[in-house]
């Protein structure tokens, strides 16, 4: 009987590459974002009298803590930089346990959607709220604080289920892509002979994928390598 990890399993993703093609295509965008992110902060930092508030009623250490804010934002782009730069290279390299933190990640990032769903369910009134605080040449700002908060809860929830299934399809295909790794780089036997003279023959493969015929004969050991 087919296991249900086993149904859902597919080698190709987006109706058009592989998983190791979406893989790396996924983690390669994802590390532009987090560099264009990385960039924009520390510009920040380096310049804080051009991108932090000038307003008057701003404390000293509101603005230390502006900083520190941006500090922590700025190294977790950084590992978040290193983390997709691990999933594309194991994706490339056939290296199935570099692809794992990754995969976190995107759990956790599924995790934190799903319970923003959530309290917006729970907590309707936070819509208004949120609106409340958006500046007032903030577009369409009238016409959707207007509307009623059984409204805007189900534009908002759909929106983030949305979101939410786009991401599980994402996780899948980085999931079906470590499984794809895991089974192509570890060794297999296929073939097994034993005769009176103490032959042995056997067919293996090592992670990189090529593929060896290693034999046993008297004794001695012969490898040759096959395309």
């Amino acid at each position: 009987m087919m296991s249900p990890w086993d149904r859902w399993y597919s080698t190709s993703c987006c109706l058009c590459c592989h998983v190791r093609t979406g893989t790396i295509i996924l983690g390669v965008w994802y590390m532009l974002i987090n560099a264009v992110v990385l960039l924009i902060l520390l510009t920040a930092l380096s310049d804080p009298e051009q991108y932090h508030l000038t307003s008057a009623e701003l404390a000293n250490d509101l603005d230390v803590m502006d900083d520190a804010n941006m500090c922590i934002a700025s190294a977790i782009s950084l590992l978040m930089i290193l983390i997709c730069g691990m999933a594309t290279y194991g994706a490339y390299k056939l290296r199935a346990a570099w692809i794992i933190p990754f995969f976190c990640y995107q759990i956790f990032d599924f995790a934190l959607n799903t319970l923003v769903a959530v309290s917006i369910v729970v907590y309707p009134n936070t819509i208004q709220d949120y609106l409340q605080q958006l500046p007032e040449n903030f577009p369409y700002k009238e016409e959707v604080a207007a509307l009623s908060n059984v409204c805007l809860v189900l534009i908002v929830l759909l929106f983030i289920g949305c979101i939410l299934a786009f991401k599980a399809y994402l996780i899948a295909c980085v999931w079906n892509c470590y499984r794809y790794v895991s089974g192509h780089g570890g060794s297999e036997i296929l073939l097994y002979v034993t005769t009176n003279d103490t032959t042995v023959s056997f067919l293996c493969s090592d992670q990189s994928g090529s593929r060896k015929v290693i034999m046993l004969m008297g004794g001695r050991k012969y490898k040759t390598g096959l395309s």
